[in-house]
């Protein structure tokens, strides 16, 4: 796999990762069931685009020394687009947690623990999916028009059912594990499982659990054919993606009380698979510079939340008059 990075920049960075999930439980009460506050979420979520940024920039830097300026300059770029295409595509992430939550009736002092443990196990799906999705591309490279028309098919998808909410009852998910495991009727506490008259039992929370990680998997599936359109080195598709995943969980408290005022984003995140799409399928007749991608995406997913917090602001204007 061509990548950029050395053996000892990959085990600084899952070092880097393991050190910041450490620090995240603790500043966010650690094993006590809480819900985190607008105001510490806006400091985390702010804190997390400022690592990435001081990311990419000693990135610069180390291979400005290393490799050139040019390489620098492509790398770091390369860098910057992934993590706002992550960033962007996990905004939607969000609200399909926050639609689960409210469908399962989800205490708040209870979801931060079932958001720690779907990041985590999003951390993992990725390295996995990312490390396949390499070598697949690697091996066959015809397979980018695959995932090019993969997601023009997803973003017009999105776009004819932006206003409709899944029927999670339906879900075959959720009707499997209801088959297959006993639940309780009510949540206890935090806890996935509890033991009663000698048997155990699962809480409502593991089943919530279980659809958050089944919707990771989904949302993977768009998200990495995604950034291939940017850059295939492994080093930069992981290292975008753990950075806008492990925001996730502050960025949900973030706009959780007020999702319902981006009501054109799915609109613009549709618009900016369509755009990364069509980007892949073209790449043999023109390749689309990274720094127009950038500005691409950056413009279509700012005008959408501008958007969408002037029409909603109309709306609850009106309200009042």
């Amino acid at each position: 796999m061509r990548t950029i990075a050395q053996p000892w920049m990959w085990g600084a960075f899952l070092a880097f990762v393991v050190a910041m999930l450490a620090v995240d439980i603790l500043a966010c009460g650690g094993n006590k069931a809480r819900k985190m506050s607008a105001k510490q979420a806006a400091y985390w979520s702010l804190a997390w685009v400022i690592l990435a940024l001081l990311f990419s920039l000693g990135m610069w830097r180390y291979l400005t020394e290393v490799s050139g300026t040019a390489i620098a300059q492509q790398k770091t770029m390369e860098f910057l687009t992934g993590y706002v295409i992550e960033k962007s595509l996990s905004i939607d992430n969000i609200f399909m947690f926050l639609l689960i939550f409210r469908h399962f009736s989800v205490p708040a002092d209870y979801q931060r623990k079932v958001l720690l443990y779907g990041v985590l196990g999003a951390i993992v799906m990725r390295i996995i999916m990312i490390l396949a999705g390499v070598l697949i591309v690697e091996k066959f490279d015809w397979v980018l028009y695959v995932f090019g028309a993969f997601l023009i098919f997803t973003g017009i998808k999105m776009l004819m059912l932006s206003d409709e909410e899944p029927d999670l009852n339906a879900n075959f998910i959720v009707r499997y594990s209801k088959k297959i495991l006993p639940f309780t009727e009510s949540y206890k506490g935090e806890r996935f499982s509890v033991i009663e008259n000698g048997k155990r039992f699962f809480t409502p929370l593991l089943l919530v659990l279980i659809l958050i990680e089944a919707t990771d998997v989904v949302f993977a599936i768009d998200s990495i054919p995604a950034i291939f359109a940017i850059t295939t080195d492994p080093f930069i598709v992981f290292t975008s993606n753990i950075f806008a995943i492990m925001g996730l969980r502050a960025l949900y408290f973030l706009l959780a009380d007020m999702a319902e005022r981006f009501h054109f984003l799915k609109y613009g995140l549709a618009l900016v698979l369509m755009f990364v799409g069509g980007k892949m399928l073209i790449a043999d007749w023109w390749h689309v510079p990274t720094w127009l991608s950038l500005s691409v995406i950056g413009a279509v997913v700012l005008g959408s939340i501008i958007v969408s917090l002037l029409a909603t602001k109309t709306v609850n204007l009106e309200k009042y008059e």
